[in-house]
């Protein structure tokens, strides 16, 4: 465990470069992938396994993880986090939160070049109204974005505690793991939308995130 350790402390740039290089291309791969296949029979199958588990309960449950992405909601909770980050003179950790926000523009702008159409009633059940585009999920990217950008400002905290620490950063982990399982549940998008877009934003977050902690130190 000691050997890995230094091993991928020793090569985290080579890391970093090659994560760079390897993930856009694997978003630009999944991207002709939907373009030359709009509808997947994987990700038909993927959807109905999700959706074979429906209750009320759980319905109502995804609806809320769900309700961060909608955008008037996401720009007022991001806005109020950069504000209290703000009030308490922690600059850095404000902007890198205001940058989630790009998650909007980025996807809207994908989702018209790619112009991959929303799952139908007749392959899914549709537990939620949507607009736009499929591809990418942009809930997933503003979830990956936001929850991701909170894990690289407790992670870099070392005042806190190691378990409040390590609680925060699963719970962040956890609301990224479930918001793209809420998305392809509720029938708003597919499978490769929702990979497509933690891709994307884990792309996002490595440029973010080094920004961030670059001027941390």
């Amino acid at each position: 465990m000691i050997r890995l350790s230094n091993f991928i402390s020793k090569n985290k740039t080579a890391f970093y470069h090659w994560a760079l290089i390897l993930l856009p291309i694997s978003f630009l791969l999944l991207s002709v992938y939907v373009l030359l296949n709009p509808t997947q029979y994987l990700d038909i199958q993927i959807s109905n396994e999700i959706q074979e588990h429906q209750t009320v309960n759980l319905n109502t449950i995804m609806i809320w993880i769900s309700l961060l992405g909608r955008i008037h909601v996401s720009v007022l909770v991001v806005s109020l986090l950069s504000l209290f980050f703000t009030i308490i003179k922690k600059r850095q950790e404000a902007l890198l939160i205001l940058s989630s926000l790009l998650s909007g523009f980025i996807g809207l702008i994908l989702k018209i070049l790619i112009n991959r159409p929303r799952p139908t009633d007749d392959l899914v059940v549709l537990l939620e109204e949507t607009k736009y585009q499929s591809f990418p999920s942009g809930h997933v990217l503003f979830y990956t974005m936001f929850f991701g950008s909170l894990t690289i400002i407790f992670w870099s905290w070392r005042t806190m505690t190691f378990i409040f620490r390590s609680f925060l950063i699963v719970s962040c982990l956890s609301m990224i793991f479930l918001g793209a399982v809420s998305r392809v549940y509720l029938g708003a998008h597919w499978f490769t939308d929702v990979l497509a877009a933690f891709v994307l934003g884990i792309i996002c977050l490595l440029i973010s995130g080094k920004i961030y902690l670059k001027h941390k130190i």
